[in-house]
């Protein structure tokens, strides 16, 4: 082993790391009262893009090495 994470799970970190920025920033902008609401369309989204951002990311450093 060299240390250094294999494809899939470099797709898998960035997939929850896309994910873990998404969710900080509804939850900041809840706090700040400028979203009320959130439609069950824009969550599905949201998690569509996170998974494409997480897979081109994770494809993107696999190529970079």
């Amino acid at each position: 082993m060299n240390g250094t994470p294999n494809l899939g799970i470099s797709i898998v970190l960035y997939i929850v790391g896309v994910m873990l920025v998404l969710i900080a920033v509804l939850i900041l902008l809840k706090g700040l009262g400028l979203l009320t609401t959130l439609p069950n369309d824009i969550i599905v989204a949201l998690i569509l893009l996170s998974i494409g951002v997480g897979i081109l990311g994770g494809i993107r450093t696999s190529r970079g090495r």
